[in-house]
């Protein structure tokens, strides 16, 4: 629950005034710089909430139309960085369902076959040491590249690759003895 700081009469009105003096303006940059009406009204109902509650700690008040405005870029950065990971997740989700539904065998023994090779390697992987499994599973079974990897875990590309080779290696041994 957000609870609002307390502030006295006298900065309230002073609040009051600064809204009443920029409010439009700050409506009028937000709305120019996302060209939605229903947005900016969102965005300007969030930076005005956060203009109250750091209202007490603005020291210098000739520079309020400045801070009200520098409050407004990083509200639109914040919901702009939001769109981007939903839209990446659904178009992420996107691909791999498209890859599931056009790439898979039609026919009924093919499909088996592929189930059962999948069932051996999902098998052979699981007896791997644990930082070789991840890897394999996010770039065979997730279709993550190599540098997704890398950023996801936080790890060097080097050493996501040195991992990959050494539990293809692994599991080449243990496919041929299962084989």
């Amino acid at each position: 629950m957000l609870t609002l700081p307390v502030v006295d009469a006298g900065r309230k009105m002073e609040f009051e005034e600064i809204v009443r003096d920029y409010g439009v303006g700050v409506f009028r940059y937000l709305y120019s710089i996302v060209g939605q009406r229903e947005l900016a009204e969102d965005l300007y109902q969030e930076v005005m909430l956060s203009a109250y509650v750091g209202f007490s700690s603005l020291k210098n008040t000739a520079k309020v139309k400045s801070w009200l405005c520098k409050i407004a870029i990083n509200k639109c950065r914040d919901y702009w960085r939001k769109e981007i990971s939903i839209k990446a997740f659904w178009e992420e989700k996107v691909h791999l369902y498209y890859q599931q539904e056009h790439h898979q065998p039609h026919a009924p023994e093919e499909r088996f076959f592929h189930k059962y090779v999948k069932e051996i390697l999902v098998k052979a992987i699981r007896e791997l040491p644990e930082r070789y499994q991840e890897p394999l599973f996010l770039y065979y079974f997730c279709g993550w590249s190599l540098a997704e990897i890398s950023d996801q875990k936080r790890l060097p590309l080097s050493t996501v690759k040195t991992r990959m080779k050494r539990a293809k290696d692994q599991l080449r041994k243990k496919v041929i003895l299962l084989s």
